[in-house]
Protein backbone atom coordinates (compact mmCIF):
# COMPACT_ATOMS: atom_id res chain seq x y z
CA UNK A 1 0.00 0.00 0.00
CA UNK A 2 1.20 3.39 -0.50
CA UNK A 3 1.87 5.97 1.52
CA UNK A 4 3.05 9.51 2.39
CA UNK A 5 6.96 9.73 3.27
CA UNK A 6 7.82 13.12 3.68
CA UNK A 7 5.13 16.69 2.98
CA UNK A 8 7.42 19.13 2.27
CA UNK A 9 6.73 22.91 3.92
CA UNK A 10 7.63 24.27 0.70
CA UNK A 11 5.43 25.73 -2.67
CA UNK A 12 6.34 24.69 -5.80
CA UNK A 13 4.74 27.24 -9.01
CA UNK A 14 3.89 25.74 -12.27
CA UNK A 15 4.28 27.49 -15.65
CA UNK A 16 0.83 28.78 -15.86
CA UNK A 17 1.08 30.43 -11.91
CA UNK A 18 -0.49 27.41 -10.20
CA UNK A 19 1.47 26.83 -6.00
CA UNK A 20 1.37 23.10 -5.82
CA UNK A 21 2.01 21.54 -2.44
CA UNK A 22 4.67 18.41 -3.17
CA UNK A 23 5.27 15.54 -1.19
CA UNK A 24 7.03 12.14 -1.54
CA UNK A 25 5.53 8.92 -1.72
CA UNK A 26 6.56 5.23 -2.05
CA UNK A 27 4.86 1.78 -1.81
CA UNK A 28 6.77 -1.62 -2.25
CA UNK A 29 6.92 -3.21 -5.60
CA UNK A 30 7.14 -6.49 -7.65
CA UNK A 31 10.32 -7.95 -6.24
CA UNK A 32 10.34 -6.71 -3.07
CA UNK A 33 11.44 -3.16 -3.92
CA UNK A 34 10.92 0.19 -2.82
CA UNK A 35 9.65 2.87 -5.80
CA UNK A 36 9.22 6.33 -5.01
CA UNK A 37 7.04 9.26 -6.62
CA UNK A 38 6.23 12.64 -5.72
CA UNK A 39 2.91 13.85 -5.60
CA UNK A 40 2.04 17.50 -5.88
CA UNK A 41 -1.32 18.79 -4.50
CA UNK A 42 -2.79 22.47 -5.90
CA UNK A 43 -3.60 25.42 -3.95
CA UNK A 44 -6.22 25.74 -6.69
CA UNK A 45 -9.47 23.32 -5.81
CA UNK A 46 -10.51 23.25 -9.63
CA UNK A 47 -7.04 21.39 -10.62
CA UNK A 48 -6.41 17.59 -10.01
CA UNK A 49 -3.43 16.56 -8.51
CA UNK A 50 -0.51 15.04 -10.56
CA UNK A 51 2.10 12.65 -9.88
CA UNK A 52 5.25 11.88 -11.48
CA UNK A 53 6.77 8.88 -12.80
CA UNK A 54 8.84 6.67 -10.59
CA UNK A 55 11.61 8.52 -9.45
CA UNK A 56 13.93 6.13 -7.57
CA UNK A 57 13.32 2.32 -6.93
CA UNK A 58 15.22 1.25 -3.32
CA UNK A 59 15.99 -1.62 -1.93
CA UNK A 60 14.12 -1.13 1.61
CA UNK A 61 12.05 1.12 3.07
CA UNK A 62 14.89 3.22 5.19
CA UNK A 63 16.52 3.79 1.84
CA UNK A 64 13.36 5.30 0.46
CA UNK A 65 13.30 7.48 3.15
CA UNK A 66 16.60 8.45 2.97
CA UNK A 67 16.00 9.51 -0.93
CA UNK A 68 12.70 11.25 -0.11
CA UNK A 69 14.18 13.59 2.57
CA UNK A 70 16.92 14.62 0.55
CA UNK A 71 14.68 16.29 -1.93
CA UNK A 72 15.61 19.87 -2.69
CA UNK A 73 13.57 22.72 -4.07
CA UNK A 74 15.42 22.64 -7.44
CA UNK A 75 14.22 18.55 -7.73
CA UNK A 76 11.14 19.52 -6.35
CA UNK A 77 10.89 21.86 -9.26
CA UNK A 78 12.04 19.49 -12.27
CA UNK A 79 9.28 16.96 -10.94
CA UNK A 80 6.79 19.11 -11.05
CA UNK A 81 7.83 19.57 -14.88
CA UNK A 82 7.82 15.94 -15.04
CA UNK A 83 4.52 15.35 -13.57
CA UNK A 84 2.51 18.12 -15.82
CA UNK A 85 4.27 16.65 -18.89
CA UNK A 86 0.31 15.44 -19.75
CA UNK A 87 -1.55 18.47 -18.35
CA UNK A 88 -3.79 18.16 -14.92
CA UNK A 89 -7.41 17.47 -15.50
CA UNK A 90 -10.35 19.39 -14.35
CA UNK A 91 -10.80 18.09 -10.61
CA UNK A 92 -14.42 16.88 -10.79
CA UNK A 93 -14.36 14.54 -7.59
CA UNK A 94 -12.39 15.27 -4.31
CA UNK A 95 -9.48 12.65 -4.10
CA UNK A 96 -8.05 10.10 -1.34
CA UNK A 97 -5.21 10.17 0.52
CA UNK A 98 -2.66 9.39 -1.00
CA UNK A 99 -4.13 10.32 -4.47
CA UNK A 100 -1.96 7.62 -6.05
CA UNK A 101 -1.32 3.98 -4.94
CA UNK A 102 1.93 4.45 -7.16
CA UNK A 103 4.09 5.97 -9.28
CA UNK A 104 2.68 6.99 -13.10
CA UNK A 105 4.15 4.76 -16.14
CA UNK A 106 7.51 5.76 -16.87
CA UNK A 107 6.95 8.01 -20.14
CA UNK A 108 8.45 6.73 -23.39
CA UNK A 109 10.11 10.11 -25.24
CA UNK A 110 10.89 9.86 -28.84
CA UNK A 111 14.46 10.75 -28.87
CA UNK A 112 15.03 14.84 -29.88
CA UNK A 113 18.19 17.25 -30.52
CA UNK A 114 18.05 18.40 -27.06
CA UNK A 115 17.43 15.58 -24.01
CA UNK A 116 15.34 17.48 -20.99
CA UNK A 117 17.38 17.40 -18.11
CA UNK A 118 15.20 16.98 -14.43
CA UNK A 119 17.29 20.02 -13.09
CA UNK A 120 19.51 22.32 -13.26
CA UNK A 121 23.40 21.14 -12.19
CA UNK A 122 24.82 24.77 -11.52
CA UNK A 123 21.70 26.07 -9.19
CA UNK A 124 22.03 22.82 -7.39
CA UNK A 125 26.03 23.66 -7.41
CA UNK A 126 25.22 26.88 -6.01
CA UNK A 127 23.63 25.26 -2.65
CA UNK A 128 26.49 22.94 -2.14
CA UNK A 129 28.20 20.23 -4.20
CA UNK A 130 27.16 18.03 -1.82
CA UNK A 131 23.77 19.04 -2.32
CA UNK A 132 24.90 18.81 -6.38
CA UNK A 133 26.32 14.87 -5.65
CA UNK A 134 23.05 13.72 -3.21
CA UNK A 135 20.87 14.70 -6.00
CA UNK A 136 22.59 13.01 -9.23
CA UNK A 137 22.96 9.99 -7.10
CA UNK A 138 19.12 10.20 -7.22
CA UNK A 139 18.64 9.55 -10.94
CA UNK A 140 19.32 6.93 -12.95
CA UNK A 141 22.25 6.78 -15.72
CA UNK A 142 20.08 8.22 -18.35
CA UNK A 143 18.78 11.27 -16.50
CA UNK A 144 22.70 12.17 -15.71
CA UNK A 145 23.35 11.78 -19.32
CA UNK A 146 20.64 13.87 -20.17
CA UNK A 147 21.85 16.48 -17.70
CA UNK A 148 25.13 16.32 -19.34
CA UNK A 149 24.57 17.07 -23.06
CA UNK A 150 21.77 19.62 -22.47
CA UNK A 151 24.38 21.96 -20.69
CA UNK A 152 27.05 21.36 -23.34
CA UNK A 153 28.88 19.56 -20.65
CA UNK A 154 29.94 16.65 -23.12
CA UNK A 155 28.47 15.42 -26.51
CA UNK A 156 25.89 12.95 -26.82
CA UNK A 157 28.33 11.03 -28.71
CA UNK A 158 30.59 11.59 -25.95
CA UNK A 159 28.38 10.70 -23.40
CA UNK A 160 26.95 7.74 -24.23
CA UNK A 161 29.66 5.39 -23.76
CA UNK A 162 30.44 7.10 -20.52
CA UNK A 163 29.48 5.13 -16.71
CA UNK A 164 27.75 7.20 -14.26
CA UNK A 165 31.17 7.97 -12.65
CA UNK A 166 32.35 9.39 -15.74
CA UNK A 167 29.55 11.56 -16.52
CA UNK A 168 29.50 12.85 -13.24
CA UNK A 169 32.54 13.72 -12.95
CA UNK A 170 31.91 15.79 -16.14
CA UNK A 171 29.13 17.44 -14.17
CA UNK A 172 31.22 18.49 -10.93
CA UNK A 173 34.24 19.86 -13.39
CA UNK A 174 31.91 21.73 -15.51
CA UNK A 175 30.09 23.19 -13.01
CA UNK A 176 33.57 24.30 -10.50
CA UNK A 177 34.86 25.57 -13.72
CA UNK A 178 32.41 26.54 -16.21
CA UNK A 179 34.25 27.96 -19.24
CA UNK A 180 37.60 25.20 -18.40
CA UNK A 181 35.80 22.67 -21.23
CA UNK A 182 34.29 25.49 -23.46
Amino acid sequence: MAEVLVEFDTTVRGTDGVRWAPRACGCVVAGGLWEGWVEFTPHDDSVDPVRTPRETQQPNRHDLMYWAQGLTQVYLEGALRRALEPPPRVLETSAPVPHFDEASPQHHRVSGPTPRPVFNPFEAYAQGEYVLLRELRALDLGRIRDIVVAYGLLDASAASGRSRQELTAAIIAGVRYPMAGR
